[in-house]
């Protein structure tokens, strides 16, 4: 076997020595470090010695560092009804704004039941009404489509601020 990493610090370079199995597996445990094969395809194989446990535990805290600077890209959604009221689309717009200003996208879907399926322009009314009253807030990234009894609307944030950035930075 290629032994690296033998001085205990893991540089690869300066301490290339070759053992046999049972030499290394002695200097392992002489030193207290685990001996690890890190290219078995080689002739001879190359092991390294290190602390396994401390390398896992090493690995481990930088992914969860990485995984704690992601963007994640969150998507709310806020659902009406045709025949909503005065102060109720009120409430729903403002609560569209606060997810906006928070950084997500928000789906603002209107659900249409029974005969209301028949005028579906009504629902773009208040689909238009909601996207109007938050223009200065979000843009519109899909236009108004029909899903089954629904018909939907994207906005996105329209700050410089990537989605989902402000929700992840909390």
């Amino acid at each position: 076997m290629r032994l690296i990493g033998s001085g205990g610090d893991g540089e690869e370079g300066a301490d290339a020595v070759v053992l046999e199995t049972r030499e290394a597996l002695e200097i392992a445990r002489d030193q207290g470090l685990d001996l690890v094969e890190v290219s078995p395809n080689q002739n001879p194989p190359v092991v390294k010695l290190l602390d396994y446990g401390r390398f896992k535990f090493v690995q481990a805290k930088k992914a969860k560092e990485a995984k704690k600077h992601q963007v994640k890209n969150v998507q709310r959604e806020v659902r009406l009804r045709p025949k909503i009221g005065q102060h109720d689309i009120e409430s729903k717009i403002r609560k569209v704004k606060q997810l906006l200003n928070e950084g997500a996208k928000v789906k603002v879907t209107v659900m249409l039941r029974g005969r209301e399926n028949q005028h579906p322009e009504i629902a773009v009314k208040v689909l238009r009404r909601v996207a109007e009253a938050v223009a200065e807030e979000a843009k519109l990234e899909k236009a108004p489509t029909v899903e089954q009894r629904a018909l939907s609307i994207v906005l996105a944030p329209s700050t410089g601020q990537p989605v989902g950035a402000a929700s992840a930075t909390k």
